[in-house]
């Protein structure tokens, strides 16, 4: 993986697949090539280690010029970051190949295919992809060698392929991987995200798992896995690209923390009236399904997975369902025991993070009530497998380390919550609609904290590990602080439950030790409070995010934020906007790449 772009069209297309690259940029990579067939119908193939921007530079040395082409960024899988690890891969100088995806029988294949000749200068299982697709134009043409042989891929994959001979073609296949078309006029793209391709067309095809599409300038045929000649459905994208600049901002990160409060506007816009969650902004059949639901059990991943932590204590607390959390890579190899009228809930940003999907096609096929995933991308693998969905309305999130994507699914899941109150009939002491329009204005609130957190950071200048600590609901938002931390900073960061100190963590304490803790004024104030003064008495330097009206003195090793009165119920969803400021502002102290951080990937897709 991790980011495909090609194009057939009557004009250059490299500057296109280029400016595509660079959108493709913040869902994080180690390499980037381009393939584009030239006026003398050969393959021309261009492969650099690190940014677009590099390869960018060797093609001002060496222009590419071309009417059909593909490119890619690479996040390593298979083999180390190298040139030679690069896509596209190329075989016999007649086929190109870029691919997303994981082919778990590649070792097999590699063996068969070494046998017949073929000679791989890669470690990659993209390689094998290639040769096989060569082995198969011996007997048919291009789009007959790819059906031929994606039979005998086993694994997750999205392929953008062209050939010397067929100049004007290019051939995209999904299974288990994202992958859409872009339909212009006169011109025809594919992308692994849409948004690489919103400067040339607003227009989009979203391809089905077992999909193959045959593209030229003016037409593609889709074929599904029977080989079935198939029509899908255009969509016309409301985003431009514009949305995707940083505008006076430094950083996507930054950008996309100040957008919070309008990003949770939208999330609840024309959801709630008065004081009713309108039951339909789940879907047409949610009410009658709601009314059955007896139990939750959410899976996720990462920042997606703490959401969920979270709503774990708002619908058994406020709505009193059970409800079960659990990460999607590991409850996709566990037996399950499913309980009568089970909701199987899935948070995504992307909504094609493969754990997650995978986790859900398994819940399709046993025995809970339905599917209802929350997800910020309408026309994402998740939304269009699930029952019932919820779009949470952040806009494009460019940055690796989510924010918005994180307090707009809590504000998704508290939205949830009161709508199993209504529903279930609980009397509650405060309203949970009122509680949920308050939030923009309290984060707008809080936000006012950045340059008192910005000076705060450069005590983490020379540190390299941070423990976070917090209470009952707070816990997994500690969780999900030390996450942005180690994300954006590189600095070993781990959470925990105050309570858990004393069973070991304690060890760790001493003066080069930050200890980052959540103070809101809740029902466990004073037992965190205890906790905190184990942490002074070992000499451990303490940074206390608190209700301002707490009486905590601060000193040489206590430092206070303060942080307005809100309620507990959303408390969480407001104390996080603080710890993804100190994040940033770390980040930039330590010199980090923070919309790009290393090793990492915006839209998980494999495994």
């Amino acid at each position: 993986m991790c980011g495909i772009i090609g194009a057939v069209a009557q004009r250059d297309i490299t500057p296109i697949l280029l400016a595509g690259l660079h959108r493709l940029e913040y869902r994080g990579y180690d390499s980037a090539g381009i393939s584009v067939i030239n006026a003398k119908r050969q393959i021309e193939t261009i492969r650099r280690m690190g940014k677009v921007a590099k390869l960018e530079m060797a093609i001002a040395d060496t222009p590419l010029l071309g009417h059909t082409g593909i490119a890619h960024t690479r996040w390593a899988t298979h083999g180390v970051p190298s040139e030679a690890n690069a896509h596209p891969h190329v075989s016999q100088d007649e086929i190109a190949v870029v691919h997303n995806g994981i082919i778990e029988n590649y070792v097999e294949l590699r063996q068969q295919l070494e046998k017949q000749g073929y000679i791989f200068s890669s470690e990659t299982d993209t390689e094998v992809i290639v040769h096989l697709i060569h082995h198969h134009l011996q007997h048919g043409d291009l789009l007959l060698a790819v059906q031929s042989a994606t039979k005998q891929l086993h694994g997750a994959y999205a392929l953008g392929v062209i050939q010397r001979a067929a100049s004007q073609r290019l051939i995209a296949v999904r299974q288990g991987s994202p992958l859409i078309l872009g339909v212009g006029i006169g011109e025809n793209f594919i992308a692994s995200d849409h948004l690489a391709l919103l400067p040339v067309t607003q227009k989009f095809i979203f391809l089905e798992d077992g999909d193959i599409a045959d593209i030229d300038c003016m037409n593609s045929t889709i074929y599904d896995v029977d080989g079935e000649k198939i029509t899908r459905e255009i969509h016309e994208s409301q985003l431009s690209y514009q949305q995707m600049d940083k505008g006076e901002y430094r950083h996507y990160m930054l950008k996309e923390i100040y957008e919070q409060p309008q990003a949770i506007n939208n999330t609840l816009e024309g959801r709630i009236l008065g004081e009713q969650v309108l039951g339909e902004s789940f879907g047409a059949a949610a009410k009658t399904i709601f009314t059955r639901v007896k139990r939750i059990q959410i899976v996720a991943c990462g920042t997606s997975y703490h959401a969920g932590m979270v709503a774990r204590y708002w619908l058994e607390n406020l709505a009193k369902l059970p409800c079960q959390v659990e990460i999607a890579s590991e409850f996709r190899y566990r037996n399950n025991v499913i309980e009568e009228d089970t909701l199987f809930i899935t948070l995504s940003q992307s909504g094609e993070t493969a754990d997650t999907l995978e986790a859900l096609y398994k819940a399709k096929d046993t025995d809970y009530l339905a599917s209802l995933t929350i997800c910020n991308v309408a026309e994402s693998s998740l939304v269009r497998s699930s029952d019932l969905c919820l779009i949470t309305r952040a806009g494009p999130e460019v940055g690796v380390a989510s924010t918005k994507a994180f307090t707009t699914q809590l504000s998704a899941l508290l939205l949830l919550t009161a709508s199993f109150v209504e529903l279930r009939q609980l009397s509650l002491p405060f309203s949970l609609t009122d509680l949920l329009r308050q939030i923009p204005q309290h984060m707008e609130t809080v936000l006012q904290l950045d340059d008192r957190i910005a000076t705060l950071s450069a005590y983490f200048a020379n540190k390299y590990h941070t423990l976070f600590l917090g209470r009952g609901i707070q816990y997994p938002i500690a969780l999900e602080g030390a996450l942005k931390l180690k994300e954006i900073s590189y600095i070993h960061a781990e959470a925990y439950p105050a309570g858990e100190l004393k069973h070991g963590p304690l060890a760790l304490i001493d003066e080069d030790m930050p200890v980052v803790a959540i103070a809101p004024s809740d029902a466990l104030l004073e037992k965190l409070l205890s906790n905190l003064q184990e942490v002074k008495a070992r000499g451990g330097k303490l940074i206390v995010f608190a209700d301002r009206h707490l009486e905590l003195a601060a000193s040489d090793n206590v430092t206070v934020i303060p942080v307005p009165e809100i309620s507990d119920v959303i408390a969480p969803i407001i104390y996080a906007v603080p710890l993804q400021l100190l994040a940033y502002h770390v980040a930039i102290i330590k010199g980090t790449d923070i919309d790009q951080p290393r090793n990492l990937a915006k839209s998980v897709t494999v495994e």
